[in-house]
Formats: structure tokens, C-alpha cells, sequence
């Protein structure tokens, strides 16, 4: 459901097309949570196409949400989370074959056992509803938010940051045109047409208990918000504050190569390092090479007293340091006394999202990824791959860094819950 732009006028108008849209995603979800696999992937086929062949509207319409972001002073990293380019859209539209090729994890049966008096109970995959989802910068989430929804039977109500209004309008055109393909509802996927930060209150408020999960991606202030204020569940992330730990038994080459992608592939996703740690027992060895390589590439390196010491263009690292998320060319680095020492940063200082260790010590890998208490632990591998499409999953809804339900990218899977069936043949409780 497209609602025209001019309808959207004052907060007594504001209000009433959240309401409406709130009532027609409702419907939508009930329709999508019986729709067959065939007919959904029909929907994503063709919202794949639809990309592909208005690639030319979309990068039209970045360009000039660039354009304007560039004039209000919006950092480089800002504008690269922004930014859309050929491969990125290609990118969007592999990212959704990639969501329908996966199996439909709706009528799934999870576990199934029969009891002693003859009942058989299953324990079956069932979508959430209605997904809320509140993001920043990034108008790829447009398309993967609204296709991940889709895939697991859920209705998405979509509420786009106003730097990139042009850009997600045009992405939420071409999954429309997929919608109406597969004769399913348009409010299966629905953008809220206003910039008025009002919406954001109503869907956090839950929509008239429309809504029943809400996601929000975006900066600190924005996750803050959400968690303090929604009224519904919500899968999120407060911050990445990513560690890369180089152990004693680290191979440098591989070290070197893990933390500057790590830290510089693309500065300003969720996954991006923002704090080397590396032995003491190997400082010797490692640690000048590795700051080497950052200074190189141009990240600013904030460091404790022995990274000062082996490189004066090191500048010294504040307490405050230790815990930012910089989405930027920076990083903080340090010393700490082996393993149990990374771990015990990481504990302080971590968020709990995504951690990395480099060592060809397998029993020094295994201790760090038994027990650093985070959504995703790697051995041996970049931060960078925090990402639902490297983990198969074609693209994700986001990180959840939480206990509850979903832990991690939050993919089709995540994106349901379960009911149980009982089979009885005329069983009485005595």
C-alpha cells in the first residue's frame, strides 16, 4: 500500500495513516502466514527483477539523497553507509534470490514426540506477525527487511531515515511491482511515507497492538530510543564495539591481513573493529607491524603506553576510547596478558556483538570462543563477516546482541516463532 505524500499532513493526519497503515499490515499478515512458498517466491522473483530493471530510478535517487547529505556536512563514513552504486543494487537483488532460494521455514516441524497416553504434540514454525522496522542511512535495508519479511510470512511496516527517503521510495516501488506479480497484499511491505519523527513514537507505541516485533538499525541514539520506549519485543543492538584479539600463536601475515580488513574494509557497518588487542608475550613481533599496516592505510591508531611507545604516531587512548564504536578510520589499541586477559577486555569494554581471534593455538581458540560472551565469536576470520548474507542467509534484519529469541544476524529463521499442534484420538485428562 503506497499512501500519496499530500495525505500526509499535521499530527491528526500523521496519526491517522500510521493507524491505517498499522490495520492494513494486520490484514497482511494474516494472508502471508497462509500463503503458499510458491506464490511468496513468485513475489521475490519478481522484486529481484524489479531492482535489476529500475536500477537506473534507484541511483537517480541516491544520488540526490547524496547530494543533499553532502551539503549538511554528513561525514564520509555517513555517506558511504548511504551511498548506492551498480554493484551494491546488484548486490540487493542476488541478496534476494538468494532469501527465496532458502527453504520456507513456515509449517516447519521442529521437534515432534508422542506421550504415554497416545497425543502427539509438535512444535511447529509460525511468523511473528507484523515486523516494525526503524533504520538510518542505509536504504538497502529497504529490500532486505521487506523480502526477509516476506520469506517467513510477516508483514513489515518500514519507517526509512530522512536522508534517505528518495533513495528507499524507489527500492519500495520495485518490491511493490513484486507484490502485485504474485497477487499478494501491497501492505505486505509498507513504507511510512512522512519524515515526521511523530511515526516513530506510534510504531514504538505499537500501532493499536498492530505491530508485534520491532527492529530498529541505525546509530546509538536511535537503539537507545527503541529499547527504552517500544511497548513490543525488540531484536537489536545498542553499538559494535568489535574486538580483533592477536594471540601468541598468531601467524603475523594472517594477523596483519585479518585486522586491516577488519577494521578498514568498510569502516562504518556494525561489524567493523574498532579495538586491537594483542599479546604482551608477542609484542615484540607483532605489534609494530600490525600498527604499521593500519597507520598505512590511513586509520588513526589511539593506543596505551607500549602502542605510543613503538609508534610515536600512535596517539594516546582515553578510558572512554577503550569502549566507542567509531564507524570510522580509527581504532584503540593494546597490550593485554594473554587470552584471559583478552577475555576480561572484551568483558569490560564489549558489547557483546562480534569478536575475533587470531591464533594457530586451538585450545587458545577454543577458550575464546567458549567464553567471550557475544552474538558472534570467530576464529581466524574478519569481524567484517557479521553479516546475514556472509552466514548464508542472504541478507539480514539486523544484529541482535540480546538473550531472548534471536541472538546474532537475524535472518528467515529468526523471523518466526513457533506454536504446537497436538494430534489427539479422544484423550480425556483424568
Amino acid at each position: 500500500m503506497i499512501v500519496p505524500l499530500k495525505n500526509v499532513e499535521g499530527a491528526a493526519d500523521i496519526a491517522g495513516l500510521m493507524r491505517q497503515l498499522g490495520r492494513h499490515a494486520k490484514r497482511a499478515a494474516r494472508v502471508l502466514a497462509l500463503a503458499p512458498a510458491a506464490q511468496k517466491d513468485k513475489a521475490l522473483a519478481a522484486m529481484a527483477d524489479a531492482i535489476r530493471a529500475g536500477e537506473r530510478d534507484i541511483l537517480a535517487a541516491n544520488a540526490e539523497d547524496v547530494a543533499e547529505a553532502k551539503v549538511s556536512g554528513a561525514t564520509p563514513a555517513f555517506l558511504d553507509r548511504l551511498g548506492l552504486d551498480q554493484r551494491r543494487i546488484a548486490a540487493m537483488a542476488q541478496g534476494i534470490d538468494v532469501v527465496r532460494a532458502l527453504t520456507d521455514p513456515v509449517g516447519t516441524v521442529m521437534e515432534r514426540w508422542t506421550r504415554p497416553n497416545g497425543m502427539i504434540i509438535e512444535r511447529v514454525r509460525v511468523p511473528l506477525g507484523v515486523v516494525g522496522i526503524i533504520y538510518e542511512s542505509r536504504p538497502n535495508v529497504t529490500a532486505d527487511a521487506g523480502v526477509l519479511c516476506l520469506k517467513a510470512g510477516n508483514a513489515a511496516i518500514l519507517r526509512g531515515g530522512s536522508e534517505s527517503q528518495k533513495s528507499n521510495r524507489a527500492i519500495h516501488a520495485a518490491l511493490i511491482q513484486g507484490l502485485r506479480k504474485a497477487d499478494l497484499p501491497e501492505a505486505a511491505v509498507s513504507l511510512v511515507p512522512t519524515r515526521d519523527r511523530a511515526a516513530v513514537g506510534m510504531m514504538l507505541a505499537g500501532l493499536d497492538n498492530t505491530i508485534d516485533v520491532m527492529v530498529p538499525r541505525g546509530g546509538k541514539d536511535l537503539v537507545a530510543r527503541v529499547q527504552a520506549e517500544a511497548r513490543v519485543p525488540v531484536f537489536a543492538h545498542l553499538e559494535g564495539v568489535c574486538h580483533v584479539y592477536v594471540d601468541r600463536a598468531a601467524s603475523l601475515d594472517m594477523a596483519k591481513s585479518i585486522v586491516l580488513n577488519a577494521k578498514m574494509r568498510r569502516t562504518g557497518v556494525c561489524g567493523a573493529a574498532e579495538t586491537l588487542l594483542v599479546d604482551r608475550a608477542c609484542a615484540a613481533t607483532h605489534l609494530k607491524p600490525l600498527i604499521d599496516v593500519l597507520l598505512a592505510a590511513g586509520c588513526e591508531v589511539r593506543g596505551d603506553q607500549a602502542v605510543q611507545a613503538v609508534d610515536r604516531r600512535a596517539k594516546p587512548a582515553s578510558h572512554e576510547d577503550w569502549s566507542t564504536e567509531y564507524l570510522d578510520a580509527i581504532i584503540t589499541a593494546g597490550l593485554v596478558d594473554g587470552v584471559a586477559g583478552a577475555i576480561a577486555h572484551v568483558e569490560r569494554y564489549g558489547s557483546h556483538h562480534t569478536d575475533a581471534i587470531v591464533t594457530d593455538d586451538p585450545a587458545a581458540a577454543e577458550k575464546f570462543l567458549a567464553e567471550v560472551d557475544s552474538a558472534i565469536v570467530l576464529h581466524n576470520a574478519s569481524t567484517q563477516f557479521a553479516d546475514g548474507g556472509e552466514f548464508g542467509f542472504g541478507a539480514e534484519i539486523g544484529i541482535a546482541t540480546g538473550r531472548f529469541h534471536a541472538r546474532g544476524p537475524v535472518g528467515v529463521e529468526q523471523l518466526t516463532a513457533f506454536k504446537y499442534r497436538v494430534h489427539g484420538a479422544g484423550q480425556i485428562r483424568p
